[in-house]
C-alpha cells in the first residue's frame, strides 16, 4: 500500500491543486497531512475548504493553532524586529479572512496521530513548533520516534524535506534518586524520521513543491518534488496586500529574514 504524506501548504491553492494532481498519478491509496493549512499565502479558505472535501486526515500545524487560538499561540522566535512584523501581519489577515467553517475545522485537528506502525506530526511529538533539523543529534531524534510509539515518524514544519534512518541500537538510561543509581538498558528497532517538506512554502532552494510517497510495503520513502505555476500564487500575494516579500522567497524557494538588525529579537507575542 502506498500512502502520499504532505505538509505546509500555507493558503498556496495553486500549489496544492498541483500536488494533487501528482499524487493521483502516482496510485497511492491514501492522502495525509501534517499541518499548517494556512499563513503566508493568499488562499486559505480555499486550501482548507479542499482538504475537508478529499476527508484527508490532518494534523494541526502551528500556524492553523495560532489562527484558533487567537494568535496567542505562537511560541515563536523571529531574527529580526521587521520579521516579527511581516509574521503578524500574515496572522492578522489570515484571521480576518478565514471562514467560520474552516476555523471551526482548524480548532478540531488533532495535534498528533497514529496509523499502524506510522506516527504523523507537524513539529515534534512535543510541539508543534520543534524543529526536527536533519542534523539533530541522534538520542533526541530517536527520543522523538520512541515517544510516539511508532517505527516511521511524519513531519513537516522546517519546510526542508529528508529521510533520517536511525539505526538499531543499545541504549542505557541511568536516574539518580539521591545515593542510588538505577540504570535500565533496551534495544531499539530501527526507526525513520521523514520530514516532508512543505507544498505551500518551500525553503530547499526551489520554488517546486515537495511532499513524499511512502510504500508501506517496502518502506521506501519517496520525495516528489512538483513544479507548479507559483507566478499566479505570487501574484495573488501582492495583490491581497500581503508583505511583498513572502511573494520573493516563494518564487526563490528560501526563508528570507533580515539577520543582522536585532539576532537576539525573540517574538514576545
Amino acid at each position: 500500500m502506498k500512502i502520499a504524506v504532505m505538509s505546509c501548504i500555507h493558503g498556496n491553492y495553486e500549489a496544492l491543486d498541483a500536488v494533487l494532481l501528482d499524487i493521483d498519478r502516482q496510485k497511492v491509496e491514501k492522502i495525509y497531512c501534517v499541518g499548517d493549512l494556512v499563513g503566508y499565502g493568499p488562499h486559505p479558505n480555499a486550501v482548507v475548504a479542499q482538504i475537508r472535501s478529499l476527508d484527508i486526515p490532518t494534523c494541526a500545524g502551528c500556524w492553523d493553532e495560532d489562527i484558533v487560538e487567537g494568535l496567542n499561540a505562537c511560541e515563536c522566535s523571529y531574527p529580526s524586529l521587521l520579521a516579527e512584523k511581516r509574521g503578524q501581519l500574515a496572522h492578522e489577515w489570515t484571521n480576518k479572512e478565514i471562514h467560520p467553517e474552516n476555523r471551526e475545522f482548524l480548532a478540531q485537528l488533532p495535534f498528533t496521530f497514529r496509523e499502524g506502525n506510522l506516527a504523523f506530526v507537524h513539529g515534534s511529538p512535543h510541539s508543534n513548533h520543534e524543529y526536527l533539523l536533519p542534523e539533530l543529534n541522534a538520542f533526541v531524534a530517536l527520543e522523538r520516534v520512541i515517544y510516539t510509539k511508532a517505527d516511521v515518524l511524519f513531519c513537516g514544519h522546517t519546510h526542508v524535506p529528508y529521510v533520517r534512518i536511525l539505526d538499531t541500537g543499545s541504549l542505557t538510561i541511568s536516574v539518580k534518586k539521591g545515593q542510588e543509581e538505577q540504570s535500565r538498558s533496551f534495544d531499539t528497532p530501527l526507526k525513520r524520521i521523514i520530514n516532508v517538506g512543505s507544498v505551500g512554502e518551500p525553503r530547499h532552494g526551489r520554488p517546486n513543491a515537495t511532499y513524499v510517497v511512502y510504500d508501506m510495503d517496502t518502506q521506501e520513502a519517496t520525495l516528489r518534488e512538483v513544479p507548479y505555476d507559483y507566478h499566479k500564487t505570487c501574484a495573488a500575494i501582492i495583490e491581497k496586500g500581503l508583505p511583498a516579500i513572502f511573494a520573493w522567497r516563494l518564487a526563490q524557494g528560501l526563508e528570507y529574514a533580515e539577520r543582522a538588525d536585532d539576532p537576539t529579537h525573540v517574538c514576545t507575542r
